[in-house]
């Protein structure tokens, strides 16, 4: 069958639908990448995949999401579709009104997180629930990348069938690099008793960045964090470059902030604990690639992480926004390396038992496949 894979911009697609692209293209179907054009792109397009460009928005500017209807509703037209599959909170209610309004014959959705939950007026939080309830209801297939959003979708009556898929990653991309290890480290300077924190997540305020650049300054010296991720053109908030600046002249080489890279693993490989403080997730793709590198996690205690780490086995888990118990995680595990490499071996074996992208990949497609099916069947009755 065709399928419409949309989405919001290139570095979604490019970091979460590319394998779902090629396993759906592997099967056989023919597949269409959508979203707003950009430069993470080329590396799809280079593997023979199709992405046609449609101004999507992250926005909630009515003249934006408009500019992007009227895009989808031409590029779905044209290409007939046997299904749309969409994704993002704003794109993915935006597509399926789309599909639905053109009459396309399935209409699938994977939440990636629901836009209710995010922080944000409560007047807002109850249009996007209303918005979302509605989408439900033009919905064939409805998947989640968590569970707790799947449980979330069938008591808010959203969707009666909502399925958790998870996410997954390559191990053999993410995996302990031990001889890359130790080369990354000596090329960053990075001494035998230092002890390297990771996070990698675009450079925005409900990542968390203001509480771990604080908790940083309350660990010992020989901490060291470092930064893989930049703010993408589409990101909205405040923007933190001033804090970064504060938190460099404070840490001074303690601190390195490497921008956007597409080689993440050797630089997963070569940490010694992953952070993510995040006030929002769905089920992060980090948190998955630190645990198939064999990192312990430090993780905010909210929906998807929660689901991740296991507390005291592979990791620890603190409030969203407290500095201090996230000052406090840290602090344990960089003084204690037993405890790091303990948790970190617990976390690779849950990584490859839960959340390989083999496994996500052919659980995705059998999914979309059935409710195809099941689509078809019923609306011949």
């Amino acid at each position: 069958m065709k399928i419409l894979e949309i989405t919001n911009v290139d570095f979604s697609l490019r970091q979460f639908l590319f394998p779902l692209m090629q396993a759906l293209r592997d099967q056989g179907h023919d597949v269409v990448g959508v979203c707003a054009d950009g430069p993470l792109l080329a590396d799809v397009r280079a593997c023979g995949l199709r992405v046609e460009a449609v101004p999507m928005s992250r926005t909630l500017s009515p003249l934006a999401q408009w500019r992007a209807w009227r895009g989808l509703v031409g590029l779905i037209r044209a290409e007939r579709p046997d299904m749309v599959h969409a994704h993002m909170p704003i794109s993915g209610l935006l597509a399926r009104f789309a599909a639905w309004w053109c009459g396309v014959p399935c209409i699938a959705y994977t939440c990636h997180g629901f836009l209710f939950n995010q922080p944000g007026s409560r007047v807002r939080r109850a249009m996007a629930l209303v918005l979302e309830w509605l989408a439900g209801k033009v919905t064939d297939i409805y998947l989640t990348v968590s569970e707790q959003e799947a449980r979330d979708a069938r008591r808010l009556h959203i969707h009666p069938c909502a399925t958790a898929i998870g996410n997954g990653r390559d191990p053999a991309v993410f995996h302990p690099m031990p001889g890359q290890r130790a080369a990354l480290r000596a090329q960053m300077g990075v001494g035998a008793g230092q002890v390297v924190i990771l996070a990698v997540s675009r450079l925005v305020r409900g990542k968390g960045y203001p509480e771990l650049l604080a908790a940083m300054l309350a660990l010992p010296d020989n901490a060291v964090l470092w930064i893989v991720g930049e703010r993408l053109p589409s990101d909205r908030g405040v923007d933190l470059g001033a804090c970064f600046a504060a938190a460099r002249a404070a840490l001074g080489a303690r601190m390195v902030m490497f921008g956007y890279r597409a080689d993440v693993a050797p630089i997963m490989a070569a940490a010694d604990i992953f952070v993510l403080p995040s006030h929002f997730e769905g089920l992060p793709m980090s948190v998955i690639e630190a645990m198939l590198c064999g990192l312990p996690v430090v993780a905010s205690d909210i929906s998807g992480p929660c689901e991740q780490v296991v507390a005291g086995e592979t990791g620890l888990l603190v409030p969203p926004g407290d500095v201090a118990r996230l000052a406090a995680a840290l602090d344990l595990l960089v003084h204690d390396g037993a405890l790091r490499q303990r948790m970190g071996d617990a976390g690779r074996i849950r990584a490859l038992a839960c959340y390989t992208q083999a496994e996500t990949m052919a659980r995705t497609v059998a999914l979309l496949a059935a409710g195809r099916r099941a689509a078809h069947g019923t609306r011949s009755q």
